[in-house]
Order: C-alpha cells, then structure tokens, then sequence
C-alpha cells in the first residue's frame, strides 16, 4: 500500500513539474508575440509612412518627366 501512495506522489510531483515548466514557456512565449506585435505595428506604421512620402515624390516629379515614348519604342 505505501509503495502505491509513494509512487502516486512521484507521478503527481512529476505533473506538477511539467505543468509549472509548460507555464513558464507559455508565459515566455507571451512576451515574444507581444514584443512580435508591437515590432509588427512599427513596421506597418513605417512603411505607411514610406508609402506616403514616395507618393508625394513621385507627384512632385511628374511635371519635370515628359509623358512620351522612350526613344526605342
């Protein structure tokens, strides 16, 4: 009967261990899609802004580019 309950312990310790590793690496992997995320909204927000800026170029370049054939057409 002892030898059942000590064994039952052990399994329940070793669950217990496991669970308590599988929080840690949830909780790691948590920060990592946060951080993910927020990387991910800077990236977006810059190349909106990259979007805006060559678009603004391109309209200011567009009277001094002739709208006609290149020569080897």
């Amino acid at each position: 009967m002892e030898n059942t309950q000590s064994s039952e312990d052990e399994r329940i310790i070793g669950l217990e261990m496991k669970i308590s590793y599988l929080e840690d690496f949830v909780r790691q992997l948590q920060e990592v899609v946060l951080e993910q995320g927020a990387s991910l909204e800077r990236l977006v927000a810059e190349n909106r802004h990259i979007k805006t800026r060559l678009a603004d170029l391109a309209g200011q370049l567009e009277g001094d580019i002739p709208n006609r054939r290149p020569p080897h057409y």
